[in-house]
């Protein structure tokens, strides 16, 4: 085995690893052993009496290693391949592999998949992969080589969209693109639904595939509703609610690219359905002039909070949305609410909105608690991986 850099902690500070964590903290770290330590490299993670705990990506930043494996092994094609196969078996378990109704589902979630720093999603024969470390990055092409040899004939393109996601003092240089194959088929099916795809242009890798089981959930509760889908993105969830039997569906979005996809995708479904209506605005403004408008709202806004020293604001721009969502909504109505912050707690989001529904002075109850699906799997040592929280009330 070919010599690797070590980085050996402080006394004590094995403690999480040895609970099988997938993160060393750089605050853990007592110092360097070996061969020179760059951003991206492999790295063994020894205990302060030089004893091995781990094995992982290097990065420069408060995470100083993602843990890739506990057992002193090589880190080669096969390894990724092995892994990738692992991830992909679990779809295949979940009915998401070989599903004639939907062929868009996440195949790699980062440290729910042990391999944390890497995302796949895959859209009808496209594996979309975002790296979020240079160790990743600099392994692209291993990881686009094991996808077409776990994948077969399923697999027609691999596109790179890591240009926003890598550290941002990264010494690499990524450029979106393909990295093996290309496609024009950008039309996914979830569910029976069709939908455009801009993995090139749209935010993250094109489509938010995490919210599929929640859509599905929002057509059992949409029939003969008046419903309003806030910060719409290409409008998922609104489809699904046209499905359900809704009245009206209006979709709400600050982007007025955003706002055409979502009637492509509302076409792509209903042509010529005249129950739809979308409206490129900001959501505060839009939220201030609907009083008993609707009796169906959906709150799925993009993370307000990134790093855990914004928490605090971010819960009082949750509270203060969902406060004025209640103060406008129909009495019987249903909001479905969300938050996409990993660093929000659900026991902070849960708080939230009670805090949210005491200022709206309107009586809630709590029909159902929400989280992402299956194919984003949660490791049970690693429960920051549990991001998206939600919640359906019941207002009186």
């Amino acid at each position: 085995m070919t010599e690797r850099p070590q980085l050996v902690l402080k006394q004590g500070k094995e403690q999480s690893l040895s609970r099988f964590h997938p993160w060393v903290f750089s605050g853990a770290v007592k110092g360097v052993k070996g061969p020179e330590l760059t951003e991206g490299d492999i790295v063994e993670v020894l205990d302060s009496e030089d004893n091995f705990l781990a094995i992982g990506h290097y990065i420069i930043g408060s995470i100083a290693v993602r843990i890739l494996s506990f057992n002193q092994e090589v880190i080669d094609y096969d390894f990724w391949k092995n892994r990738i196969q692992k991830a992909f078996d679990l779809r295949c378990a979940v009915g998401l592999a070989d599903n004639a109704n939907t062929n868009a589902f996440r195949l790699v979630h980062g440290e729910g998949d042990y391999l944390p720093g890497l995302i796949i999603d895959f859209y009808n024969g496209t594996a979309v992969v975002q790296m979020h470390t240079v160790g990743m990055y600099l392994v692209k092409d291993l990881i686009a080589k094991a996808l077409q040899e776990v994948l077969g004939d399923r697999l027609k393109s691999v596109f790179n969209k890591s240009e926003g996601t890598m550290p941002y003092k990264a010494d690499v240089e990524p450029v979106n693109g393909y990295i093996y194959g290309k496609s024009s088929e950008k039309i996914a099916l979830e569910n029976g639904l069709k939908f455009k795809v801009d993995w090139e242009r749209g935010q993250k890798t094109g489509f938010f595939v995490d919210q599929r089981d929640n859509r599905s959930l929002i057509e059992h509760y949409s029939s003969n509703r008046e419903v309003l889908n806030m910060f719409c993105y290409t409008g998922g969830f609104s489809f699904y609610a046209m499905r359900g039997g809704a009245k009206v569906v209006h979709s709400v979005d600050s982007s007025e690219r955003a706002i055409q996809i979502t009637n492509d995708n509302v076409e792509l479904n209903f042509p010529g359905d005249k129950r739809h209506e979308a409206f490129a605005v900001d959501a505060f403004k839009y939220l201030n002039k609907i009083k008993n408008k609707y009796d169906l709202i959906i709150l799925d806004p993009p993370a307000f909070a990134k790093h855990i020293n914004v928490v605090k604001n971010a819960l009082q721009g949750y509270r203060r949305l969902n406060a004025k969502a209640l103060e406008q909504i129909r009495p019987g109505g249903i909001l479905f609410t969300f938050s996409c912050s990993q660093v929000i707690t659900k026991e902070q989001f849960r708080t939230m909105v009670f805090s949210a529904a005491a200022r709206a002075g309107r009586k809630v109850r709590i029909l159902q608690q929400l989280t992402q699906p299956a194919d984003h799997p949660v490791d049970i040592y690693h429960p920051e991986g549990e991001y998206l929280k939600g919640l359906v009330v019941y207002v009186e």
